[in-house]
């Protein structure tokens, strides 16, 4: 048998870490992983958040992001320790024998710069191929990938295209040079479900025709097995499971394994309504300023205390815009409002104390909601002065009282938000949002930036937490999975227009609308082929029509 093109051993990573008010000190985060890839071959790296998936996968490339060290092991590529090569060998290999694919394409290409000089940058500069071929490659992947108008969409700058288009375009970028292995790290968690079934299909197909070697990179087992071959599931540093991508999912051995498989794992009974609805939007359309067009269109819901509804839909759908006008943040040019029995303003400058109390609000990205300087005492008891006007000791009871509701507990009064971990930060956020002791808390995609094992304990506190306080839950989200998991009504949103309304067992009951039946279809499902088959399916579609 030929040599592996990736073989892995015993690899070691250090860092330096500055806790508060101590020494630097260092500490290993990566402990002697092991592991090999042949040619063609796919390896899902998968692990919670800080398992040192990622941290592994540039380590293949001799690379060590944000003061990250590789302190001991070895890395052979294509024969040769690379850890050993000299600097100008380690630039001669990334980008051309060894190619990345980030998780945000946005923040990764040159705004400044169009999309086809920086597709081919890498395969003319490492002198795989002249300019115009390298152009003539690229249009080939682009077709190949699935993006409109292959011989065009190069002309274009990154903000002329749609995420989805963007992260084929960066799919397109790592093999454009013909490299023997690509790292793709998180390529699909930013995207919505419809966009990451379209990207997944295109980055199977362009694996199994040009025969390159990858390692995916994920916290989504049910992704993962839709395009490896085999999978290492790591943990803190460790390899806690290695195997065949059918034993991993169907017979794991490990206990964490089992957890990540069984993950979603919550069942939530649908609530009838009860009493009068605490919030009601009737025909509400909106614009942004500076725009000569609608990005809501005459959309109508309700909410009644202690249910939650779950609105859902691909970015640009309008839920977040939705959020924005119940908030205040867009008054809307058409419709009314009515919160708790009242007609709410739509000017957020105009509400009133009690409306701002009673409608609170948890962003998705917990790290910048909260001031970094300021403790979790502080977070937390901000709305219990500026509501209740706490101070002193009632309000640092309090405070202990929510860190308990939030399952932290006490002990963590006085850290700062760089000592918690991510599920940490957003339990603060929810105990903030607590403390106002409001009727209905808005919950923008609260979970899609935490790895599953997290997002499935902070939903489980969100259910318990509503059965306690009977706070009503607006639920924006593109993760169908938490949607049958919590929602008791669901609103399907699709260019600023409801297109689907109702209580959660009709919503995803057929027959459905042709948007409905493209979400639900797109929820990836924790079998083997899976995703062939979908891909057959539109296939069939497609010739159909």
């Amino acid at each position: 048998m030929s040599a592996p093109l990736l073989e892995v051993r015993g690899l070691t990573i250090g860092a330096t870490i500055y806790p508060p008010g101590e020494r630097p000190r260092d500490i290993e985060i990566v402990h002697g992983v092991d592991f090999t890839l042949e040619k063609g071959k796919v390896l899902g790296l998968i692990g919670e958040s800080g398992a040192g998936k990622s941290t592994i996968g540039l380590a293949t490339m001799a690379y060590g992001r944000g003061g990250v060290r590789i302190t001991g092991g070895e890395v052979w590529v294509n024969g040769r320790d690379i850890l050993q090569a000299p600097p100008g060998e380690l630039r001669k290999l990334r980008g051309s024998e060894v190619t990345y694919v980030s998780q945000s394409a946005a923040a990764s290409f040159n705004p400044a710069k169009r999309i086809m000089d920086q597709v081919v940058e890498a395969a003319v500069r490492h002198g795989r191929f002249s300019r115009r071929a390298a152009e003539a490659r690229a249009v080939e992947l682009f077709r190949a990938l699935g993006l409109p108008e292959p011989e065009r969409i190069g002309s274009r700058y990154p903000h002329q295209v749609s995420g989805g288009q963007l992260q084929r375009c960066m799919t397109a970028l790592a093999l454009c040079p013909e490299p023997d292995l690509v790292v793709f790290d998180e390529p699909t968690t930013a995207l919505d479900v419809t966009t990451q079934i379209d990207v997944l299909m295109a980055i199977k197909e362009a694996i199994r025709e040009t025969g390159v070697a990858a390692l995916y990179i994920t916290h989504d087992l049910a992704v993962v097995a839709q395009v490896s071959d085999d999978i290492m599931v790591l943990k803190m540093g460790e390899m806690v499971e290695y195997g065949p991508t059918e034993q991993i999912i169907t017979r794991p051995r490990e206990e964490y394994t089992r957890a990540l498989v069984s993950v979603r794992s919550i069942t939530h009974e649908e609530k009838p309504p009860a009493g009068a609805p605490v919030l009601k939007v009737e025909n509400i359309t909106a614009r942004y300023r500076g725009t000569g067009f609608d990005v809501l269109h005459d959309v109508s819901v309700a909410l009644h205390p202690g249910q939650t509804l779950a609105v859902v839909g691909e970015s640009g759908s309008g839920k977040s815009t939705l959020a924005r006008v119940i908030t205040g943040l867009l008054p809307p040019r058409a419709g009314a409002i009515t919160f708790a029995g009242r007609a709410l303003s739509p000017e957020l400058a105009s509400r009133s104390r009690e409306d701002l109390r009673e409608l609170q609000m948890i962003y998705q990205m917990a790290d910048t909601a909260m001031n970094p300087r300021q403790t979790v005492g502080t977070i937390i008891g901000r709305p219990l002065e500026f509501y209740f006007g706490l101070s002193g000791e009632e309000k640092r009871k309090r405070v202990k009282e929510l860190l308990d509701e939030i399952e932290m507990g006490e002990g963590f009064i006085d850290r700062y938000p760089a000592e918690l971990s991510g599920g940490q930060k957003q339990r603060v956020c929810i105990a903030r949002a607590l403390a106002a002791r409001p009727k209905l808390i808005i919950c923008d995609e609260v979970t899609s930036a935490l790895d599953p094992l997290v997002a499935d304990g902070i939903l489980k506190l969100l259910l318990d937490l509503q059965k306690r306080e009977d706070v009503a839950y607006l639920f924006i989200t593109h993760d169908l999975a938490t949607v049958k998991a919590i929602a008791d009504s669901i609103a399907v949103m699709y260019q600023g227009r409801l297109v689907r309304y109702g209580p959660k067992s009709e919503v995803l009951a057929p027959p459905f609308d042709d948007y409905t039946d493209l979400l639900l279809s797109s929820v990836p499902e924790m079998r083997l082929g899976w995703l062939e088959d979908v891909i057959a399916n539109r296939r069939m579609e497609s010739a159909g029509n």
